[in-house]
């Protein structure tokens, strides 16, 4: 990386592109059509193919992605679905979307992920689905209780908006065997301005999420522009990419092995410059097989440490305010005691491809100070 003195710490998160993604996206433009055209196809080949499975399902967003998996694995009214209450609002959306209930599962606080005995935990007669949300890009292991989800006909769909290019062991996420959704919003790991991706199961799954994505459609766009109807054969929503959202994502692809380096490097270089910090637990991302998509303290004192380092231009955030202690889902909270101890202290450091050493120097130095001016505070009202 390079040092500069740029602003880049003052912002949490940002987009990068390659410079590719203009021409892209204007030949798109150039060829009047916008819509999900064979650019949108090409895409879902390529992701396919970088994964290493057979098939993947390019659609709006990754609520949208969520949304549909959900539906495609039979999951609707009377049903449950057990998710980590420490994920963006949009999973819980999804679930309530579908017709379904959540039930909110903990999380180990080392890494804010959901662990298999938790979801077993969490799990109950009505229990149609789990939800393991791929916090920072870590991937979750569910092996240990893979069998019993299977005999109870519990569907596993992973949540990895964050986890674009992580793995698993040896496999991609996206090649487990669960149906896997992705995110490609502007500042994932990989993005298309806005846009996700549903990677099915088997052909069958596969037919299903398409038709959903397209009102309930059979047809291709080719057989549709041969014939003179169309034949609607069930529910069905308008959740299809753009040529355009696939466009820039398609320019964005060929530098998958570039991202994960630079991803992997900032984040070890904020490992190396937190340590020593009094009170700051770094979160685990496992770099070895994860590309990291935030960069997580814990902290005491952590909404007045917010606000020393806000007023200091350090584009902090807090990556999330847990879903089960907010008022639309107040129907469905439980005690969660991890869950609201990390919501209490996590942080969100800049975290995003433009980043320099200087700028995370910075950052960790305006956290430093923070720590010591909120301690200092507390110290005084006590």
């Amino acid at each position: 990386m390079t040092t500069s003195t740029g602003p880049d710490a003052r912002r949490n998160a940002s987009p990068y592109l390659y410079g590719q993604e203009a021409a892209a996206v204007a030949e798109v433009l150039q060829s009047g059509q916008y819509g999900h055209t064979d650019v949108t196809e090409e895409f879902e080949r390529e992701v396919a193919a970088f994964l290493g499975v057979e098939d993947a399902v390019a659609v709006a967003s990754g609520t949208a992605a969520l949304h549909t998996a959900l539906l495609a694995a039979g999951v609707g009214p009377g049903r449950e679905v057990i998710v980590p209450s420490m994920t963006f609002c949009a999973t819980v959306q999804a679930i309530l979307a579908a017709g379904a209930t959540p039930r909110f599962a903990d999380i180990d606080p080392a890494t804010l992920c959901v662990t298999d005995q938790l979801l077993m935990e969490a799990v109950g007669e009505g229990t149609a689905a789990v939800i393991p949300v791929l916090f920072g890009g870590r991937a979750v292991d569910l092996s240990p209780i893979r069998d019993e989800l299977t005999e109870r006909n519990i569907a596993v769909i992973e949540d990895a908006a964050h986890a674009f290019g992580s793995r698993n062991g040896h496999n991609k996420v996206g090649a487990t065997g669960d149906l896997t959704c992705f995110s490609f919003g502007p500042i994932k790991n990989l993005t298309c301005g806005q846009g996700g991706a549903v990677i099915p199961r088997t052909r069958k799954e596969a037919d299903t999420i398409r038709r959903i994505r397209l009102l309930g459609v059979v047809q291709s766009q080719a057989e549709r522009a041969n014939i003179t109807s169309y034949r609607v054969e069930g529910f069905g929503l308008r959740y299809q990419m753009s040529s355009i959202n696939a466009a820039i994502g398609l320019a964005q692809l060929p530098h998958m092995a570039d991202i994960e380096h630079t991803r992997r490097t900032l984040w070890q270089t904020y490992e190396r410059a937190l340590v020593g910090l009094d009170g700051v637990t770094l979160v685990d991302v496992d770099t070895k097989h994860s590309v990291p998509h935030l960069c997580q303290v814990r902290v005491p004192h952590r909404d007045q440490v917010f606000a020393e380092l806000r007023h200091q231009g350090i584009g902090v955030g807090v990556h999330y305010p847990p879903n089960h202690l907010q008022p639309a889902f107040a129907a469905w909270r439980r005690p969660l005691p991890a869950t609201e101890q990390v919501g209490r202290e996590i942080l969100t450091l800049p975290f995003h491809q433009h980043l320099t050493d200087n700028d995370i120097d910075q950052a960790v130095t305006a956290l430093r100070q923070a720590l010591k001016t909120a301690g200092a505070a507390s110290c005084a009202s006590s």
